[in-house]
């Protein structure tokens, strides 16, 4: 199946099918789960419209961790500490189409994180941040890796996905 809904111009979308990632190149990156009290800082993406933690790809001599500091510094301007793990997500079954046709199945890390100096705002990949509640993150439209991840962040439990 694939999302073809365009919700921006030259968008981000994803193509869903059983083991479609092994038709795609494998991509890590790394996610922070900031929370405030009982809030999640969330983005929403100028490339698709989809909320989403912040973060993105881990770069070559780059510690997964810092990698989730250093893109939601760049995505919001909040400067954060890793604190601890929430877990690992891969999904097979989704594959990330970005605009050049580079297709990618994402193995993420997304850490828990406190925020240390700064205030969430935009940048070029990000036209809102927010903070949410639990209830009120379910009713927004979360890109689909991450989806199934925030309930564990919620929680404080670890999250992974298991094997079919």
């Amino acid at each position: 199946m694939v999302d073809n809904a365009p919700r921006v111009p030259g968008y981000t979308r994803h193509e869903y099918g059983d083991r479609i990632g092994a038709s795609a190149r494998l991509r890590a990156g790394a996610a922070a789960a900031v929370m405030d009290g009982d809030r999640l800082l969330l983005t929403k993406r100028t490339d698709n419209g989809e909320w989403c933690l912040p973060g993105g790809a881990i770069d070559p001599g780059e510690r997964p961790a810092e990698a989730a500091e250093r893109e939601t510094l760049e995505e919001t301007g909040l400067v954060v500490r890793v604190t601890g793990l929430v877990g690992v997500y891969s999904n097979p079954d989704v594959v990330v189409v970005y605009p050049d046709g580079n297709r990618v199945q994402v193995l993420g890390v997304v850490f828990r994180a406190e925020a240390v100096s700064g205030e969430a705002g935009c940048s070029a990949e990000v036209s809102e941040s927010g903070w949410f509640t639990a209830e009120e993150a379910a009713e927004l439209t979360v890109i689909a890796g991450h989806r199934p991840i925030l309930p564990a962040v919620f929680s404080g439990e670890l999250y992974f996905d298991p094997p079919k």
